[in-house]
């Protein structure tokens, strides 16, 4: 997959972070088995938890029923505060819904400028878009400790073939997320695209990269489809 870049304060003046988390829930099985009045109570509980602090949260739903067996829903979320992530989580964790539900994986991390561009990157701008493609693939990335101990002009270099081969595929987006020291990856990398095909021929054109060989980790992945958060919840039963 795409190998990215890590990023340091002083190639750019520092602008605030943004907080990022990607939370794939669980449904448990008896949700469905539930009388449809109360499912469709349980939806609405959710979605207008997901509406609260809407001035501070902003949420994009995805769904993944049957695209990943550990996961039936994916809430991407942003937030310039860290604590109001957390406060709306809790909310739709105690929804109606959300009570039968488990967070079987979350992914966060922070915006950052990169150490290989001059000007702000399109991965940079994709964060701040308010519409989104129709499919997502995400995964956290790892570099091997190697890869840190060679030059900046070494790395410079190979993430220069990196961003000419993304440019030979402009029908894909990229948000890349910085996790160093606050999560379990360094990286999370999230791609956004209409079209499924373009983004795979883009991951096999970056397997035949140099930096490939610093890969440490680069799973799990997920697909998921962006739906509106009514619809992602109507597929939920």
């Amino acid at each position: 997959m795409q190998s990215p870049a890590e990023s340091t304060p002083e190639t750019r003046p520092e602008t605030r972070p943004l907080f990022v988390s990607y939370s794939f829930f669980k449904l448990d099985p008896a949700w469905r088995r539930l009388p449809a009045a109360a499912r469709q109570a349980g939806r609405a509980e959710f979605a207008a938890a997901a509406q609260q602090g809407a001035d501070l949260v902003t949420t994009y739903a995805y769904s993944t029923v049957g695209l990943k067996a550990s996961a039936d829903l994916l809430l991407w979320r942003s937030s310039p505060s860290l604590d109001a992530l957390q406060e709306h989580m809790a909310a739709l964790l105690q929804s109606g819904l959300g009570t039968y539900t488990t967070l079987s994986h979350t992914m966060f991390g922070m915006t950052r400028p990169s150490h290989y561009t001059k000007r702000r990157t399109v991965q940079e701008q994709a964060v701040d878009l308010k519409e989104r493609e129709r499919y997502l693939v995400i995964y956290p990335f790892v570099k091997t400790i190697p890869w840190y101990l060679m030059s900046q002009e070494a790395r410079q270099g190979m993430m220069n073939e990196h961003i000419r081969v993304g440019h030979e595929f402009p029908g894909v987006r990229q948000v890349l997320l910085y996790s160093t020291g606050l999560d379990d990856q360094e990286f999370i990398v999230v791609y956004e695209m209409a079209d499924l095909a373009e983004f795979q021929a883009l991951v096999i054109a970056l397997r035949n990269t140099e930096a490939r060989r610093y890969t440490e980790r680069d799973t799990p992945i997920y697909t998921a489809i962006h739906r509106s958060l009514a619809d992602a919840l109507a597929l939920l039963g």
